[in-house]
């Protein structure tokens, strides 16, 4: 990516040979393996924007990233644990994926990822951080719940930020769904809110992202 002399417009570095490649036969093969009904992609911005799902499987980051436009420009911020399987690690590395250190504060991944959004392309977030199942997430075993980063993120990136849910039904061979939310927008003071503000925004997009399948946050129904 590089600005021109003439007009200083951004101009980006074309999408490699490669990774139109694995775009195509990947997702010729998961639509075999997990084939997905998509709902909700002809409203989604086209740049800056902050994706929001819910976590149900280790295959959801490259499941929602195969059913965008070949040229949306995704990165996705995965726990570094997904890239320890070499498979998964080298689809996730070709549709934009970088990992991010469980716990604490990875300053650079933040960095990267407030930097994709700022450049006009597009990145997903996980709010949970982690793989939930019956409630709980997989790692922690702790009630579903957001993480304020996600807010963070969005907020000092200047994000549209759009709640998305999937479908925590994966067996091989039935269709499952990802459904695309409109964007929500945050509310908060001064130039980055509080961190009250921020947890507070985090919640909301996750249960907006859960809304959007009917269920409440954690994957049970909503009640009628």
């Amino acid at each position: 990516m590089h600005h021109t002399e003439e007009t200083g417009e951004v101009k980006k570095k074309p999408l490699s040979a490669l990774f139109h490649a694995a775009y195509y036969v990947v997702g010729f093969l998961l639509d075999i393996l997990h084939p997905v009904r998509v709902e909700g992609l002809e409203d989604l911005p086209d740049g800056g924007v902050l994706l929001c799902p819910n976590h149900s499987s280790n295959w959801d980051p490259v499941l929602v990233a195969l059913k965008l436009p070949v040229n949306y420009r995704l990165h996705i911020m995965a726990k570094e644990q997904l890239f320890r399987n070499r498979f998964i690690g080298w689809i996730l590395r070709q549709v934009g994926a970088f990992p991010v250190k469980r716990g604490g504060t990875d300053i650079e991944s933040v960095r990267t990822a407030i930097q994709s959004i700022r450049s006009g392309d597009n990145l997903l977030i996980f709010p949970e951080g982690t793989v939930i199942r019956k409630g709980l997430g997989t790692v922690d075993g702790k009630p579903a719940r957001a993480k304020s980063g996600v807010a963070v993120i969005g907020v000092r990136a200047g994000a549209t930020m759009v709640p998305v849910f999937v479908d925590g039904k994966k067996r091989p061979f039935h269709r499952t769904r990802i459904i695309f939310g409109k964007p929500y927008t945050p509310v908060y003071s001064g130039r980055h809110g509080t961190a009250e503000e921020m947890q507070r925004a985090a919640d909301e997009i996750l249960a907006a992202a859960y809304a959007l399948g009917g269920q409440s946050v954690g994957g049970e129904p909503l009640c009628p």
